[in-house]
């Protein structure tokens, strides 16, 4: 475990982005529900959104409901659409108090009308905060959005607004989801998975990738800090050499 003092200030990542996995599993191993490990899991968010404001992360983006988490039983469904419109009520004051702005990414429209409803109102209450910018993607997958974003650039020149030619990487992440954000520098998955399950894969194109076996529910602020230091021991080249990357330093 480490503190603020080990991190560099000077190195820190601008956004990060996690896959909070293992509440299943967490809840399991302790004879529960995996429903269970659901609310467990809504203490480490507040945890390491606050970590994050503390140690002057400005970007943290969560996966929090993928497009495929709605094949999942319906009550366990139901259960996290009620979790979150209730994790909204209690949250958003806080989070205000606290200067954190909210954002959504993903299919909003097919969420309940009562989520749609907190987060909207949760959204517009933090909408002049300048501190932790907090994304949750929310019946979100990359493919989903990279299917999207194409469909409305090529709507775009049917309509004359673009023609073929113009599409560039600039252009089409203009059309993503994330287009009022910087890429991440470093995506955390937690539980031991090996995988980035369709999340953010355009984004994550030069993302620093962080694997650890904590479980969601365990993951506090000196993990965090943890996965930082690994982040900050390594050499981010971006196609170069480590040669070029050390005479331009």
């Amino acid at each position: 475990m480490s503190d603020l003092s080990a991190l560099d200030r000077t190195k820190l990542p601008q956004h990060i982005a996690i896959i909070m996995d293992g509440n299943g599993r967490w809840a399991k191993e302790r004879n529960q529900d995996r429903l269970y490990g659901h609310y467990e899991g809504v203490v480490s968010v507040r945890d390491i959104v606050n970590a994050c404001g503390e140690i002057g992360i400005q970007y943290l983006t969560l996966y929090a409901f993928s497009t495929e988490n709605w094949n999942r039983p319906k009550a366990e469904v139901d259960a996290l659409m009620e979790l979150l419109v209730n994790t909204l009520r209690k949250e958003v004051d806080e989070l205000h108090k606290n200067n954190v702005r909210l954002h959504v990414i993903g299919a909003m429209a097919t969420m309940p009308p009562i989520c749609q409803k907190e987060l909207q109102e949760a959204m517009d209450i933090t909408a002049g905060n300048t501190g932790v910018q907090l994304i949750l993607a929310l019946s979100y997958s990359s493919r989903w959005e990279i299917i999207e974003a194409t469909k409305k650039f090529s709507q775009d020149v049917v309509d004359g607004k673009h023609k073929i030619e113009d599409l560039n990487d600039a252009l089409f992440t203009t059309y993503l989801e994330t287009k009022n954000f910087p890429d991440p520098e470093l995506m955390i998955r937690t539980s031991g998975e090996y995988r980035i399950s369709n999340y953010l894969l355009y984004q994550l194109a030069y993302s620093e990738l962080y694997f650890t076996e904590v479980h969601w529910p365990d993951f506090r602020k000196p993990h965090l800090i943890e996965a930082i230091i690994n982040y900050q021991q390594r050499e981010r080249r971006f196609g170069k050499t480590s040669d070029q990357i050390q005479t331009n330093q």
